[in-house]
């Protein structure tokens, strides 16, 4: 049997950016050496969200 973390098989997104976006993520990546992923899920992590876009969801 083999077992998936589920924590990380949450959902999967495709984003399409300009070259220079790519470029500049790329690059951020090679400097700090860490994968583009965390990057991006750290950037996600610190989106300001208020409680007030629930109600706007409804």
């Amino acid at each position: 049997m083999i077992m998936t973390n589920k924590k990380w098989a949450v959902k999967r997104i495709t984003v399409n950016l300009a070259a220079q976006e790519a470029e500049k993520l790329e690059k951020y990546c090679q400097q700090t050496g860490r994968p583009a992923t965390d990057v991006i899920r750290e950037l996600i992590r610190g989106l300001p969200v208020s409680d007030d876009s629930k109600e706007a969801s409804r």
